[in-house]
Protein backbone atom coordinates (compact mmCIF):
# COMPACT_ATOMS: atom_id res chain seq x y z
CA UNK A 1 0.00 0.00 0.00
CA UNK A 2 1.35 3.70 -1.01
CA UNK A 3 -1.58 5.89 -0.72
CA UNK A 4 -3.66 5.44 2.72
CA UNK A 5 -6.22 7.40 5.20
CA UNK A 6 -4.02 8.36 8.41
CA UNK A 7 -6.63 8.00 11.26
CA UNK A 8 -6.61 8.81 14.75
CA UNK A 9 -8.46 7.14 17.49
CA UNK A 10 -7.58 7.37 20.98
CA UNK A 11 -11.13 6.26 22.46
CA UNK A 12 -10.34 4.03 25.46
CA UNK A 13 -14.11 2.50 25.26
CA UNK A 14 -13.77 0.80 21.75
CA UNK A 15 -11.63 -2.13 20.87
CA UNK A 16 -9.12 -2.17 17.87
CA UNK A 17 -11.70 -3.72 15.13
CA UNK A 18 -14.21 -0.95 16.45
CA UNK A 19 -11.75 1.17 15.91
CA UNK A 20 -10.81 0.07 12.17
CA UNK A 21 -14.23 -0.42 11.48
CA UNK A 22 -14.94 3.71 11.73
CA UNK A 23 -11.62 4.19 9.90
CA UNK A 24 -13.11 2.05 7.36
CA UNK A 25 -16.37 3.38 7.02
CA UNK A 26 -14.85 6.68 6.59
CA UNK A 27 -12.06 5.43 3.92
CA UNK A 28 -15.57 3.94 2.23
CA UNK A 29 -17.48 7.58 2.22
CA UNK A 30 -14.05 9.09 1.26
CA UNK A 31 -13.08 7.45 -1.73
CA UNK A 32 -15.85 5.43 -2.76
CA UNK A 33 -13.78 2.13 -1.93
CA UNK A 34 -13.36 -0.27 0.24
CA UNK A 35 -10.08 -0.63 2.31
CA UNK A 36 -8.69 -4.09 2.58
CA UNK A 37 -5.49 -3.11 4.62
CA UNK A 38 -4.35 -1.30 7.87
CA UNK A 39 -1.54 -0.73 9.63
CA UNK A 40 -1.24 0.48 13.41
CA UNK A 41 1.66 0.42 15.90
CA UNK A 42 2.59 -2.88 17.20
CA UNK A 43 1.77 -1.94 21.12
CA UNK A 44 -1.92 -2.04 19.39
CA UNK A 45 -1.82 -5.91 18.61
CA UNK A 46 -1.97 -7.80 21.54
CA UNK A 47 -0.10 -11.04 19.85
CA UNK A 48 2.02 -8.92 17.68
CA UNK A 49 0.76 -11.18 14.53
CA UNK A 50 -1.70 -10.71 11.69
CA UNK A 51 -5.19 -10.78 11.90
CA UNK A 52 -7.66 -8.98 10.82
CA UNK A 53 -11.18 -6.62 11.51
CA UNK A 54 -14.07 -7.95 9.25
CA UNK A 55 -12.38 -7.71 5.42
CA UNK A 56 -9.52 -5.19 6.77
CA UNK A 57 -6.22 -6.84 7.12
CA UNK A 58 -4.16 -5.72 10.12
CA UNK A 59 0.05 -5.29 10.35
CA UNK A 60 1.91 -4.14 12.76
CA UNK A 61 4.52 -1.40 11.50
CA UNK A 62 6.34 0.46 13.70
CA UNK A 63 6.57 3.96 12.16
CA UNK A 64 2.65 4.31 12.42
CA UNK A 65 2.28 5.71 15.73
CA UNK A 66 -0.14 4.68 18.77
CA UNK A 67 -4.01 5.04 18.48
CA UNK A 68 -3.29 6.06 15.00
CA UNK A 69 -4.31 3.27 11.42
CA UNK A 70 -2.91 3.91 8.13
CA UNK A 71 -5.69 2.80 5.82
CA UNK A 72 -6.05 1.86 2.55
CA UNK A 73 -6.34 -0.67 -0.37
CA UNK A 74 -3.48 -2.93 -1.41
CA UNK A 75 -3.10 -3.12 -5.01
Amino acid sequence: MEIGLLWFDNDPAADLASKISRAAEYYRVKYGEDPNLCFVHPSMLADHKRSRAGTVAIRSNSTVLPHHFWIGVQQ
